[in-house]
């Protein structure tokens, strides 16, 4: 049995509660009783009952043509008659109640009679239409959305049965949970249509508050379906009580379908609600009807879920495996044509394509006239203010369609090559299932289209574009390609889509840490959405990840300790299954989290903690128990930004010290055992006394390196093959194809101080960091300069844009060269940048040049002048480059000019100081 409420903000004081019963094998006349019949009733009672059913059957009701059914309802009958006769007030509590009609009645036993059937009858009416003649196809889902969808580790048959059976115990836990009154509950009739259908109204009383009072409701319920593995049930639901009541009423399908069977040969069940709202007339509270429909139906299902649960198992991820929850998502996506024609279908493209067909077809049925005013041969110019403003309006009107055509476009461009594509290699696979989201805020016009980027271990993987929906369902899958290393974190960002290469606004962002979800929770998540306009509507993504290693546990903890070693420089032993078990069951982590090493040091706080160091693939835990008092934490390797050993001091007891410290706003969670906070937000972490420093020392520095973020792996490995020398700077400018690109000069500045001064924020010094980290560089890493001729220096750099300079976060591998102007009082300083996970980022490379030259003053402190050029070299040719030009061009230039105004403010304030 299953009730809905739903809550009316404002205006519909009130909840609707909808409810299921029994239902019988019958016809239009028949009237199944599954509630116990009183135990006493008098002779009036009888009589009255049997007029009330003459005139509800009237002219459908048909004799059940069935010797069973026959015999019944004349033994009935007879009991009936001899009851009303001897005036009794007893009825056998075992006996239901059958009314033919009056007609059928006199011809069949020659008087008015009423027959009954067994409570069996639902299970039999069931067997009836799984038996009928013709049975009709499932049907679709409604088409305002799905509002509930689970599977559960049961029959079809028998959860048909507990929802809608009689006297089912779920149905009574619901009632008390939801204070349901006055509930009336009328019983199951056959309706007399191809194919027959059972059908029953339900009256009931949803108890009010101090701000709603009591809202009665009525429930129409009718069976579409029930062939014994499938069955669908159609409720209506009007509330003619409650303020504008009259003008709709909500319609809910319940589907329940039979799911394949499970690896371990246990029955599932899916169980779908969809709903629609009806309106029957006309009203200006429409859209508040509908917001508050929805915020009801989406209340009310969470607790139907939470009693479900309770009477039967749950099977959405924890009874299934990978392929059966995505099967229902690898089905065919709408086609252009219907997407086209939802977007286009509306007031503006059809008024405009009236207008101009009008228009049209009055210039081919008109003549052309004499030239006048300041006409002249092939100039046509209105010739009344009506013209004039006619054409103003269909030019605007095409203009709008224009952008609508270009946008939709650009939108099925943009979809897709990531959903459906398949991983390659062989290692720990990442798959996302993109399901849907809720309440994403508006932007524009209330409206949105959204698309999702994921992005892990440095890859990335962009959904497909939803037009003008705050409610938009993806269902694509999307597959990163194989990691050597299990992945830690998963970046997901949900943006509006304008243009390609138009500033686009992020709706909301959130990171999915693996290590604290099991695989269960990942496998069927909803996940909160951060942001202020996410936070302010509370946005939430529904998502399926599954994280799984394609060469098995065994073979790939040796795959990587093998690496390890390399990188450390000492033999790393397997452990034990039962030493990892109990340090994964320590921290809470999931199975496929190994362990390689553990010490026993020191944890510096106000007062050293003793206890042991834990290093595994993804994180680095502390845990220490003090009589009783237990102290535990753990955070990421990615989290890490530098790791320094400390001299031996008095607070370390005399021992070296390792020093972790952590990204800015990183590792929070750990926070408890950090020995300070900069003023950054960056946490450290100091540990010492360990019973073998050095060991435990190489070995956590390796192990840091190796996981370092993908960016400056692909600096340093550049930097290690990149050997040999360039014979001059023409080749070296060759190699870069400096000379080939044309340069524009985008900013040029005067500074009041030395250009060797200037310069240190090319020198890698703390100068660099800071000025780098200001205008938006994370994670920035250079080497150092290497001179590969006289004259010529040459270093590589890398790091990642935040989502202020890039809504794409996109990460940047540079190359520069620095050499001596010409005339020597200066200067220059070529930067050639690849860009990575941006959209056609493969497709270009961006070109700086700094030409810094000192100005000659008779005044002290020299100045100097600042010169910033930039151009784009096209590796790949697109019909985008004018647009990618322009918005390249324009934010690298600005930034350029932040560094330089940074840096000098910086210099200046330090020279005052």
């Amino acid at each position: 049995m299953v009730y809905l409420m739903m809550i009316f903000n404002v205006f519909l004081p009130g909840k609707i509660l909808l409810t299921f019963s029994l239902c019988g094998e019958n016809n239009d006349s028949t009237v199944i009783h599954s509630s116990t019949c009183s135990s006493s009733r008098s002779d009036t009672d009888v009589e009255i009952e049997r007029s009330t059913c003459r005139e509800h059957s009237g002219t459908n009701s048909v004799m059940v043509d069935s010797p069973r059914t026959s015999a019944v309802a004349q033994t009935c009958l007879d009991d009936s008659d001899r009851s009303t006769q001897a005036n009794s007030n007893t009825v056998s509590e075992d006996d239901g109640l059958m009314e033919p009609s009056a007609a059928t009645g006199k011809s069949a036993h020659g008087s008015d009679a009423e027959t009954s059937i067994p409570d069996a009858s639902f299970e039999e009416a069931m067997e009836t239409m799984k038996s009928g003649s013709s049975t009709p196809d499932m049907p679709d889902d409604l088409s305002a959305g799905t509002i509930f969808e689970h599977t559960y580790l049961v029959e079809s048959k028998d959860l048909n049965s507990l929802l809608f059976g009689p006297d089912s115990q779920f149905s009574k836990d619901l009632r008390e949970l939801q204070g349901t009154m006055d509930y009336d509950e009328q019983p199951w009739t056959w309706k007399s249509q191809d194919p027959p259908s059972l059908t029953r109204t339900c009256r009931y009383t949803k108890g009010g508050t101090k701000l709603m009072k009591d809202i009665k409701t009525i429930e129409e319920q009718t069976y579409l379906n029930a062939d014994g593995k499938s069955f669908a049930i159609m409720t209506h639901v009007r509330t003619p009580e409650v303020p504008f009541g009259n003008c709709f009423e909500v319609v809910l399908l319940y589907k329940i379908t039979q799911s394949p069977e499970l690896a371990s040969g246990e029955e599932s069940t899916h169980l779908t609600v969809s709903y629609n709202l009806e309106f029957l007339q006309s009203t200006m509270m429409k859209s508040m009807i509908e917001g508050s429909v929805k915020d009801g139906l989406k209340e009310n299902f969470e607790s139907f879920a939470e009693i479900l649960s309770r009477h039967v198992k749950v099977a959405d991820s924890a009874g299934m495996d990978k392929e059966q929850l995505l099967a229902p998502l690898q089905t065919d996506h709408p086609s252009h044509i219907r997407l086209a024609y939802k977007y286009f279908c509306n007031f503006t493209v059809i008024s405009t394509v009236i207008m101009a067909v009008y228009v049209l077809v009055h210039i081919l049925l008109s003549r052309p006239g004499p030239l006048m005013g300041l006409e002249f041969s092939g100039l046509d110019l209105p010739d009344t203010f009506g013209e004039l403003i006619t054409s103003g309006i269909l030019v605007l009107q095409m203009e709008r369609l224009l952008n609508m055509a270009s946008h939709f476009i650009q939108a099925r461009i943009k979809r897709g090559g990531d959903h459906g594509v398949k991983a390659n290699g062989d290692g720990w696979l990442v798959t996302v299932a993109l399901l849907e989201a809720t309440s994403l805020p508006p932007i524009s016009c209330g409206s949105v289209d959204p698309y999702v980027v994921f992005s892990c271990n440095g890859i990335s993987r962009s959904s497909s574009v939803q037009l003008q929906t705050q409610e938009p369902q993806w269902n694509e899958i999307m597959e990163f390609d194989a990691m050597e290393e299990p992945p830690a974190m998963l970046d997901v960002e949900v943006f509006n889509f304008d243009s390609p290469f138009d500033l686009a606004i992020s709706l909301g962002h959130a990171e999915i840490n693996f290590l604290k979800h099991t695989s269960t929770e990942l496998a069927d998540i909803w996940v909160p959405l951060e942001g202020k306009l996410a936070q302010t509507c509370q946005s939430k993504l529904h998502l399926r990840i599954f994280l799984e290693n394609t060469r098995g546990p065994e073979a790939s903890v040796r795959d990587y300790l093998n690496k390890m070693e390399k990188e450390v420089g000492k033999k790393l032993h397997v452990r034990s299954p039962h030493r990892n078990s109990t340090f994964q069951k320590l921290f809470s982590l999931p199975h496929e989290e190994f362990l390689i090493a553990d010490y026993a040091c020191s944890l510096k706080r106000k007062l050293p903690l003793q206890g042991r160091l834990f290093l595994s693939a993804r994180i680095v835990g502390f845990y220490a128990n003090l009589f009783g008092h237990k102290t535990k934490f753990f955070f990421l390797w990615d989290d890490i930004e530098e790791v320094e050993v400390s001299p031996p001091s008095f607070t370390t007891v005399g021992t070296p010290s390792l020093v972790f410290t952590l990204k800015s706003g990183r590792g929070l969670e750990a926070k408890n055992g950090a020995k300070s906070q900069d003023k950054e937000g960056r946490l450290k972490f100091q540990f010492h006394s360990f019973g073998s420093f050095s060991k435990a020392s190489r070995t956590i520095i390796g192990l840091w390196k190796t996981k370092s973020s993908a960016i400056e792996q692909r600096a340093k490995l550049e930097e290690d093959q990149d050997d040999e020398s360039y014979d001059d700077l023409d080749d070296v400018q060759s190699m870069l194809s400096i000379g080939d690109v044309n340069l524009s000069k985008e900013y040029t500045v005067e500074h009041p101080i030395d250009a060797n001064l200037l310069m240190g924020v090319f020198d890698g010094g703390p100068l660099e960091t800071r000025t780098m980290s200001r205008v938006g560089c994370l994670d920035y890493t250079a080497t150092p300069w290497e001179e590969t001729k006289p004259g010529v220096l040459e270093r590589h750099a890398s790091y990642k844009f935040n989502r202020y300079m890039s809504i794409f976060g996109g990460e940047v591998v540079s190359t520069q060269l620095k050499t001596l102007s010409e005339d020597g009082d200066g200067w220059t300083v070529y930067d050639v940048m690849t860009l990575h996970n941006v959209p056609f980022g493969d497709y270009f490379r961006v070109h700086l040049r700094y030409d810094i030259r000192s100005v000659a003053s008779s005044s002290e402190p020299r100045s100097c002048r600042c010169e910033v050029l930039v151009g784009i070299e096209w590796l790949k040719s697109s019909k985008f480059q004018k647009r990618i030009a322009r918005n390249i061009c324009d934010k690298l230039a600005h930034r350029a000019k932040e560094v330089l105004e940074v840096a000098g403010k910086d210099i200046t304030s330090a020279m005052s100081g």
